[in-house]
């Protein structure tokens, strides 16, 4: 499926945090300071795991998917419940086999440049949605998230210190030993975020474009203490650069030229082609749900 290049969308922008960030890099082993400091880069900046990002956005996207048809996301932290699990790809009736038992239909000598071919046909059969863009064990993610960095100017060494504490549930007062303080980011910080999406089906952008409007609206919040109401994010979208080769190698090669030459050109607007993967979702969602549940509409 990554073999051949067919299209590329960047996302940039800026993700700001409306309240107080605390991703946790674990208890400090230092003998002073914080208990719980937060994630830093090498020169002591917060920092914001691109898997973060992606694993929240996957997780609101998954309870959409499911809230629609349970098997249109499976849960990939438990294998019983992957839409692959290993027995189905690697067992003796597994679909490793099924490949190699089509393949007897074909010559000695085209077997080797099918087998690829076929594998990814029916992995791609059987995945959930949500794993589709997100990847699986079998399937490489198409969505690629960079660590965020904060930006340098606005940074100023400005962490905050809270308490924390265990309440034992008998006295409803604090526990004894233990009183804890942790290290968090203040509101107002604002992080680069950059992703790219590469071979994208409409529908999927359609997808994504969903799961970032909620970032984009506060809905998903990041890190821990979200009880306690930390972890609140709103992301700005800068750009949305976009470019499908459109089965035709001469805008690839034009493309290829534009991008060393620093030729901005070389992409178009996305904002302007979001309408159009959103209705392609819906319109897979309703043929997808329709094919597994005659009986449902959409």
């Amino acid at each position: 499926m990554f073999d051949v290049f067919k299209n590329r969308l960047e996302v940039t922008g800026t993700l700001t945090t409306v309240t107080a960030l605390r991703i946790s890099a674990g208890r400090s082993t230092e003998p002073i300071g914080t208990d719980l400091p937060v994630i830093k880069d090498a020169l002591g900046r917060p920092l914001i795991p691109g898997s973060s990002f992606k694993g929240a956005l996957r997780s609101r996207l998954e309870s959409f998917l499911r809230g629609i048809e349970p098997s249109l996301a499976a849960n990939p932290a438990i294998e019983a419940e992957w839409s692959i699990p290993n027995d189905r790809m690697n067992g003796s009736d597994g679909i490793k086999f099924e490949v190699e038992e089509l393949l007897k239909h074909y010559p000695d000598r085209e077997r080797a440049g099918k087998r690829d071919a076929i594998l990814t046909s029916k992995i791609l059969d059987e995945t959930d949605l949500a794993s589709r863009l997100f990847g699986s064990p079998w399937l490489a993610s198409k969505f690629q998230v960079r660590d965020l960095t904060v930006l340098p100017d606005t940074w100023f060494g400005q962490y905050q210190e809270r308490d924390g504490v265990a309440i034992d549930r008998d006295t409803e007062t604090a526990a004894d030993g233990k009183l804890y303080d942790f290290q968090v980011v203040p509101a107002g910080t604002p992080f680069e975020f950059r992703a790219v999406v590469e071979n994208a089906e409409d529908w999927e952008l359609g997808l994504l474009m969903i799961g970032l409007h909620q970032f984009e609206t506060e809905q998903i919040p990041l890190g821990g203490g979200r009880s306690r109401g930390l972890g609140v994010v709103r992301l700005d979208i800068d750009q949305l650069r976009w470019f499908d080769v459109e089965d035709d190698p001469v805008r690839l090669i034009d493309y290829l030229k534009k991008l060393v030459n620093g030729d901005i050109t070389a992409y178009v607007n996305g904002e302007n082609l979001k309408p159009d993967w959103t209705k392609a979702l819906i319109a897979h969602l309703r043929e997808t749900v329709s094919d597994r549940n005659p009986v449902s509409v959409l």
